[in-house]
């Protein structure tokens, strides 16, 4: 317990320090830094930042075919797969292509996956039994967290176009479609706030997960809870100037940064805890967004059966054969009595 403390303690203080940190500078009067200096270089760590460690992976070699398979390979022509055999164990270009829209799109894996507990009977401690059961919990409330965080991300577009593209204002008005509040209610945020408290609680309280759960597991979470509640509290209860919000953004976007007056510290600490995400992005785990597609364990057919594959990231070798080495070593050999093919 000490040792979950610890980290998620850490976590907590981070987060909250990033907050501190924003209202201190805010009350300061540098919403010139908040405003227009982090965004920027937060935009610049998260593009080279990204730019760097797809390149790490594309040169990272991978010498054998290693896709993670769950159904029978290609064997004899009269036994037959069918199609969701095909996409477990991909044997073409285009199965490999459902495969991965499947797993991106749907989480096929997560959907799929089996927590495995070993259950003791309370009145007689020596019988136990290996049981096997879904956790589709944690499959929707990924898939809740994933869809509800793209919705948000382009719902904010509207800030950053004029005039707003049409397909922005229709996910907007569906977005908002249950109007029982004024200002109508964006389903997506309240959505992405629960579905990422549920996956932070979940870390807390499943024993076996929080052992393995470090600062660098809670941080990401708690930095999403702190974005999304300081976003619903701007739109619910402490109101910005949504004209002011919209002219620094496009200054931004435009490269002719301009801070208006009046925006309130809400929103810079909105804007700092989004800047830090994004900075943060390229060197956490979060970066499984991009790494999905160049994971050699999903991108790969399984062909090896029928298909001979070449290392590419082999180099000419010299190779000493027997006769060299017998030149090389015949007299110590025939010294100590080993046979060798030529006396001379």
């Amino acid at each position: 317990m000490n040792f979950f403390k610890r980290h998620f303690l850490v976590a907590l203080g981070a987060v909250l320090g990033l907050v501190l940190v924003a209202f201190v500078g805010v009350q300061t009067n540098l919403q010139l830094l908040f405003g227009v200096v982090v965004p920027y270089l937060a935009a610049l760590i998260f593009v080279e930042g990204l730019i760097y460690r797809v390149i790490q992976w594309l040169r990272s070699p991978v010498p054998f075919r290693i896709p993670t398979t769950a159904a029978q390979n290609r064997s004899l022509p009269w036994i037959k797969k069918n199609l969701g055999e095909k996409f477990d164990n991909p044997e073409t270009t285009p199965h490999v292509m459902g495969r991965m829209a499947l797993e991106i799109l749907a989480f096929r894996s997560l959907f799929r996956n089996t927590r495995t507990e070993l259950k003791r009977d309370p009145d007689n401690p020596e019988a136990a039994r290996l049981i096997h059961w879904s956790y589709k919990w944690l499959w929707l409330g990924a898939i809740a967290f994933h869809y509800a965080f793209l919705v948000v991300i382009i719902r904010h577009l509207r800030f950053f176009t004029e005039p707003v593209p049409q397909l922005v204002t229709l996910l907007s008005d569906v977005d908002g479609f249950f109007q029982f509040f004024v200002p109508a209610v964006y389903l997506s945020g309240i959505i992405l706030v629960v579905a990422a408290t549920y996956l932070l609680a979940r870390r807390i309280t499943f024993p076996p997960l929080r052992y393995i759960s470090l600062a660098a597991d809670y941080f990401p979470l708690l930095l999403v809870l702190g974005i999304g509640a300081t976003g619903i509290l701007m739109r619910y209860v402490f109101k910005v100037d949504i004209l002011a919000v919209k002219q620094l953004v496009l200054g931004l976007v435009t490269l002719h940064p301009v801070v208006p007056a009046g925006i309130g510290v809400l929103f810079y600490i909105h804007l700092f805890l989004v800047s830090v995400l994004f900075a943060y992005f390229p060197f956490s785990k979060l970066l499984h967004a991009p790494g999905v597609f160049l994971s050699p364990s999903r991108n790969l057919a399984n062909n090896n059966r029928w298909v001979r594959h070449v290392n590419p990231w082999n180099y000419p070798v010299k190779f000493h054969h027997y006769p060299e080495y017998e030149d090389e070593f015949r007299e110590a050999m025939i010294e100590v009595g080993l046979p060798v093919e030529k006396e001379q």
